[in-house]
C-alpha cells in the first residue's frame, strides 16, 4: 500500500514538472518572437501586457514622493524596482544637441528656407537614428544624465511673426501651412514608423503664442483675436497633433489673460478637447515658477506658492514639470489643494512616453535598440547635412558675377564671420570635429594655384580701436572680395544665451551691426578705386532672421543669405559661390525695407505682418529667391473653373527650366480670395513641391486643392468656405509685384468659382 501511495506521488510530481516545462516552453516561444525572453516578476516590466495594464501597475509601486519626483525633467533612480534615473530634457533642433559630437545640420530656419518637406523627414531621420545610438552606448555606461535620454524638445513651431525676435531662428518662418508641413515631417522622422515603439519622443513647443519680447517672456501676455489665433498661431500645432506628436510645450507667457502652462482654454478646451491630444504636456523650463512668482518679480503672480502652482497645473494638465516645482506637489496633497488620484492620472499619461520609448523592456525588445554608433557623425549624415545646406541658401541678388571661376588670380575673403564656428551652430546646438567655416569652404574649392588673402577686417558688431586697418586695400587688387557679414549667437538667440545682446537676445534694431556697414562702404570705395576696373563685391550674409539688407544690397554686387548652415556650411557656401549647386533656397519669412514697416514687436494683431497681410512692399518678399537660370510658368489651367464647397479640383501648370543650367526650382501655389465677408490675407501659401530640371527641359506639374484649401477664418475663429471666386497662383515666389522687379520667375494665374 505505502509502495503504491510512493509510486502516486512520484507520478504527480512528474505531473507537475511536466506541466510546468510545457508551460515554460510555450512562454519561451511565444517571446521568442520578440527576441528576448521575459524573466523579470514586475509586471510593469513585462512588454507581452499592455501599456495601460504596466502603467497602473507601476504607479500603485510608487510612494506619493515618488509620483512627483518622476513627473519632474530630472527622474532619480529607484533601485528597488530596478529603475533608473532618466532626464527628459533633451535637444535635436537641428542635430542630436548638447550631448556626444554629432552631425550638425542647418538651423531649422534654414530648412524652413528649403520649402521640402522630404528633406525634413531624411533630416529628422538622420538625427533620430544618432539620438537612438547614443542613447544606446550611453545606457551601456549607465549614463543617464541630462540630453542623455530619448523625449526631444524638438520642434520649435511658433509663427515668426516679428523679424526683431531673436529665438525665431528655431522656427521653419512665417507662414502656418510651411511651418505644419515641415513640422510634420520632422516630427515622423523622428518618432519612426514601428507599430509599438516610438524611435524618439518629438515634442511641439511652445503652445501657444509664443514669439518674444525674450527679455518679458516670463511675464508678458500676448493679447490675440480668435480670428488671428485660429487663422496664424494653432493650425501648425493642429497639424502636428494630427501627426500623433508625442508631447507639447506650454509656453512661458500668458495668452489672453492666462499663463499658458495654466490656461484651461488652451491646454483643456482646444488641446484635449478639441483635438483629443493623447500625449503628454510639458512645461517650458521653469515656467511654473513664473505662476507663482509675483509681477515685481518678473512672473505672473496667477498664485501665490510653489504649491498652489504645483496644483493648479496637475489641474490643468500639465504632465511634466521642467523644473522643481512639482517637489510641492505632496505639500499641495497635504494641504487638500489636490489629491493623489489627481496626480495618478497626469502621470499615467506622462509615463506611457517612456513606456512606447521601450524604457522599461528588456534591451533587444526594439529594432531601436540595435542601431549602432557608427551611425553618429557618418559620411552619410554629413553628405546630407551638406544637401540641407545648399538647399537652404538664398541668392538675394546678382548682377551677373555668380557662379564664379574657381581660377581667378587672387581671391579676397574677410568679414567677422569668414572664419567663425559661431556662424555655423545658431542656438540650440550639437558639436563636431569637423566644422567646415566658409573661409575653408571656398580655400578648398579654389585652384591651388590661385592666391587667397584673409583678413578679419572688421568686428562683429564693435568699431576697431586700431585705426589702420590693413585688410580694405585688397578689395582693390583681388579679382574678387567675399564678405561675410551678418550676425551670430553672441548677438541673436535666447534670453541668457546671447552673451553680446543687451536686448536678451532679440535684434531690436532690425538691423546689422553699423561696424560692418562701414566696413562693407570702405570694401566698396576701394574696389571702385580704379573707375576703369572695378573689381566686385559678394556679401555672404549669416543670421538666424530678416535683417534690414538696404545697404548692402545697394553696395554688393551679389548677397547670398546663407543662415546658420550648420558643419557643412563652408563647403556648400562654396559649391554655390562657384557654380557646382544652383541655389535654391526660398524666403520663409519676409524681410521688410525697415523697422518702420513694422507693427510693435509686443502687439500679437497679424494686421500688417508677414507677407499674408502686409499692404506695403517689402525688401525682400516671401518665397522668394534667384537662380543660377530662369523658370518660365505657362499652360496653367484647372480640371474645373468651377466647383462646389465640397469638391476637390486638379490645377496643372507646365514649367520651364529657360536657361543654360540644371537646377532645381521651388514651386509655390497660393490662393487669394477675391471677395469675402471678412478680412482674409492678401493671399496664402497653400501647396509647394520642390523639382530639379535639366537646362531647357519642361515639366508638366500638377496640384489638388482640397475644400480646406478655400477655407476662410470668421471672426469668431471658426472655418468656412465661401461662394465666389478665387485667385491661384502658381511661381516661383509669392505674388507680391516687389517677387517681379527683383528678378524673380514667371507667375501663372488662374481663377477658380465656388458654387
Amino acid at each position: 500500500m505505502k509502495k503504491n501511495i510512493f509510486k502516486i506521488f512520484i507520478l504527480c510530481i512528474g505531473s507537475i514538472l511536466v506541466s510546468s516545462c510545457k508551460t515554460d516552453s510555450n512562454k519561451t516561444e511565444k517571446d521568442t518572437k520578440s527576441d528576448h525572453v521575459y524573466t523579470d516578476s514586475l509586471l510593469f516590466k513585462n512588454p507581452s501586457k499592455p501599456i495601460d495594464a504596466r502603467v497602473e501597475d507601476l504607479i500603485s509601486r510608487l510612494t506619493l514622493e515618488e509620483k512627483a519626483a518622476q513627473m519632474m525633467n530630472g527622474t532619480p533612480e529607484i533601485k528597488r524596482l530596478g529603475i533608473p534615473a532618466y532626464d527628459y530634457w533633451n535637444e535635436a533642433l537641428h542635430g542630436v544637441g548638447r550631448s556626444c559630437a554629432a552631425t550638425v545640420f542647418p538651423q531649422a530656419i534654414g530648412l524652413g528656407a528649403t520649402f521640402d518637406p522630404d528633406l525634413a523627414y531624411r533630416v529628422s531621420s538622420a538625427i533620430s537614428d544618432e539620438a537612438r545610438a547614443i542613447y544606446n552606448a550611453t545606457s551601456k555606461k549607465g549614463y543617464h544624465k541630462q540630453y542623455n535620454g530619448l523625449t526631444f524638445w524638438t520642434p520649435n513651431i511658433n509663427i515668426f511673426r516679428d523679424p526683431r525676435w531673436g529665438r525665431g531662428q528655431e522656427t521653419y518662418g512665417e507662414d502656418p501651412y510651411l511651418t505644419s508641413i515641415l513640422g510634420v515631417s520632422f516630427v515622423k522622422g523622428l518618432q519612426g514608423d514601428h507599430p509599438n515603439y516610438l524611435k524618439t519622443a518629438a515634442c511641439a513647443k511652445h503652445f501657444a503664442v509664443h514669439s518674444g519680447p525674450e527679455k518679458l517672456r516670463h511675464e508678458f501676455n500676448a493679447e490675440v483675436n480668435q480670428k488671428d489665433l485660429w487663422e496664424t498661431y494653432l493650425p501648425a500645432f493642429k497639424a502636428l497633433v494630427d501627426a500623433n506628436v508625442e508631447s507639447i510645450m506650454c509656453a512661458y507667457n500668458s495668452t489672453n489673460g492666462e499663463p499658458c502652462c495654466s490656461n484651461n482654454y488652451l491646454i483643456d478646451d482646444v488641446l484635449r478637447n478639441t483635438w483629443n491630444f493623447k500625449g503628454h504636456v510639458v512645461s517650458d523650463c521653469w515656467a511654473l515658477v513664473d505662476l507663482y512668482n509675483q509681477p515685481n518679480e518678473g512672473g505672473h503672480g496667477r498664485v501665490q506658492t510653489a504649491a498652489e502652482a504645483a496644483a493648479l497645473a496637475i489641474k490643468t494638465g500639465v504632465n511634466l514639470n521642467c523644473g522643481v516645482t512639482y517637489e510641492s506637489l505632496s505639500e499641495a496633497v497635504k494641504l487638500g489643494m489636490i489629491t493623489e488620484k489627481e496626480i495618478d492620472e497626469q502621470l499615467a499619461t506622462l509615463l506611457k512616453t517612456r513606456f512606447k520609448l521601450g524604457l522599461f523592456d528588456p534591451v533587444g525588445s526594439n529594432p531601436y535598440d540595435n542601431i549602432p554608433f557608427e551611425v553618429v557623425n557618418s559620411e552619410k549624415h554629413r553628405e546630407l547635412s551638406k544637401e540641407a545646406a545648399q538647399k537652404s541658401i538664398v541668392l538675394l541678388k546678382n548682377n551677373g558675377i555668380l557662379p564664379l571661376k574657381n581660377d581667378l588670380s587672387k581671391y579676397f575673403v574677410t568679414g567677422p564671420n569668414a572664419a567663425s564656428i559661431e556662424i555655423l551652430l545658431g542656438n540650440y546646438y550639437g558639436v563636431n570635429p569637423n566644422m567646415v567655416t566658409i573661409l575653408e569652404g571656398v580655400s578648398k574649392a579654389i585652384e591651388p594655384t590661385s592666391q587667397l588673402q584673409y583678413r578679419l577686417g572688421a568686428m562683429l558688431n564693435k568699431p576697431s580701436i586700431n585705426p589702420i586697418n590693413y585688410a580694405t586695400a585688397h578689395a582693390g587688387n583681388s579679382d574678387v572680395t567675399i564678405v561675410v557679414l551678418g550676425v551670430s549667437s553672441q548677438l541673436e538667440g535666447e534670453e541668457g544665451d546671447s552673451l553680446d545682446s543687451d536686448t536678451a537676445g532679440d535684434i531690436l534694431s532690425y538691423s546689422l551691426p553699423k561696424n560692418q556697414i562701414d566696413y562693407l562702404k570702405e570694401l566698396r570705395k576701394t574696389a571702385d578705386k580704379n573707375p576703369e576696373d572695378k573689381k566686385p563685391i559678394i556679401a555672404v550674409i549669416t543670421g538666424g532672421s530678416a535683417i534690414n539688407l538696404s545697404e548692402v544690397q545697394a553696395l554688393a554686387d551679389a548677397v547670398l543669405f546663407v543662415w546658420y548652415p550648420g558643419e557643412e556650411g563652408g563647403t556648400a557656401v562654396a559649391d554655390i559661390l562657384f557654380g557646382k549647386v544652383s541655389p535654391s533656397g526660398r524666403l520663409p519669412i519676409t524681410f521688410p525695407k525697415s523697422i518702420d514697416q513694422l507693427p510693435a514687436f509686443d502687439d500679437y494683431a497679424m494686421k500688417g505682418r508677414t507677407y499674408k497681410y502686409m499692404d506695403v512692399d517689402p525688401l525682400y518678399p516671401f518665397g522668394f529667391g534667384l537662380s543660377y537660370t530662369t523658370f518660365n510658368y505657362n499652360n496653367i489651367k484647372a480640371s474645373s473653373s468651377s466647383i462646389s464647397k465640397k469638391e476637390n479640383v486638379n490645377v496643372e501648370v507646365n514649367i520651364t527650366n529657360t536657361g543654360k543650367i540644371n537646377a532645381d526650382e521651388v514651386v509655390q501655389v497660393y490662393i487669394s480670395d477675391k471677395k469675402a465677408s471678412v478680412t482674409v490675407p492678401n493671399f496664402k501659401l497653400i501647396k509647394t513641391k520642390r523639382i530639379h530640371l535639366k537646362a531647357e527641359h519642361s515639366k508638366k506639374i500638377v496640384f489638388e486643392l482640397t475644400p480646406e484649401d478655400f477655407e476662410i477664418i470668421k471672426n469668431d475663429g471658426s472655418s468656412t468656405i465661401e461662394s465666389g471666386e478665387f485667385n491661384i497662383y502658381i511661381g516661383g515666389s509669392s505674388p507680391m509685384k516687389r517677387s517681379v522687379e527683383l528678378g524673380a520667375s514667371t507667375m501663372a494665374e488662374t481663377i477658380i468659382t465656388v458654387k
